[in-house]
């Protein structure tokens, strides 16, 4: 990034549209699932021109469990979309992200909770001539009641391919097993269990 790049480029918006918010309009989640969908935007925009990558999983799926004395808070990594150049990497934090993947010895050691399930969600990525990168399966069982709270993307509109490539899957949250809504507050029990399915990458080419 320099100013030379800026300086082929020009910016415009518009007071009370999404990205310049004037009271009281909501600009909650702006860092996090806005900013994906202006990422997708401006990548179907550039694909007119030159050789971008599919659409990747476009949601930082915000995940907060916690109580008066204790919070967890991780976003989670999905599937990238695939390139002219290959397959879509998987389990990766797509567009942007400051955070790091926490180990599961760590967030068990220091929280009452227990991971049930931590792996690459197998069928996520788009098909086509190279295959989206692959979402995430993470299940978290709390051992203490406390408080959930998701706020995700790409639950109804999957990550569109390039090119002829297939849509990667969209993702899903759950609760003991029944599907929750893409933003949602729950009081969870201790013994309950709460997973969240990452959405893969759109795939490239036929």
């Amino acid at each position: 990034m320099n100013a030379g790049l800026y300086g082929a480029v020009s910016i415009r918006a518009p007071a009370g549209c999404l990205v310049d918010a004037r009271a009281p309009s909501a600009v909650v989640a702006g860092n996090v699932e806005t900013s994906q969908r202006i990422a997708d935007v401006v990548l179907l925009a550039l694909a007119q021109a030159t050789d971008v990558p599919a659409q990747g999983q476009g949601t930082m799926n915000n995940v907060v469990i916690g109580t008066s004395t204790w919070t967890y808070y991780e976003t989670l990594g999905g599937g990238q979309g695939a390139s002219r150049r290959g397959d879509g990497p998987s389990g990766v934090h797509v567009g942007m992200s400051n955070t790091l993947n926490t180990p599961v010895e760590a967030l068990e050691l220091e929280l009452p909770l227990r991971v049930e399930r931590y792996e690459l969600l197998d069928g996520s990525g788009g098909g086509g001539r190279h295959r989206g990168g692959l979402g995430l399966v993470r299940s978290l069982r709390v051992l203490e009641p406390a408080t959930l709270s998701l706020l995700t993307d790409r639950r109804r509109h999957a990550p569109l391919g390039l090119d002829g490539g297939g849509a990667g899957r969209p993702g899903r949250n759950l609760l003991n097993g029944e599907e929750l809504p893409a933003k949602t507050t729950r009081a969870l029990q201790a013994g309950d269990v709460v997973t969240v399915e990452t959405p893969g990458g759109g795939g490239w080419g036929v």
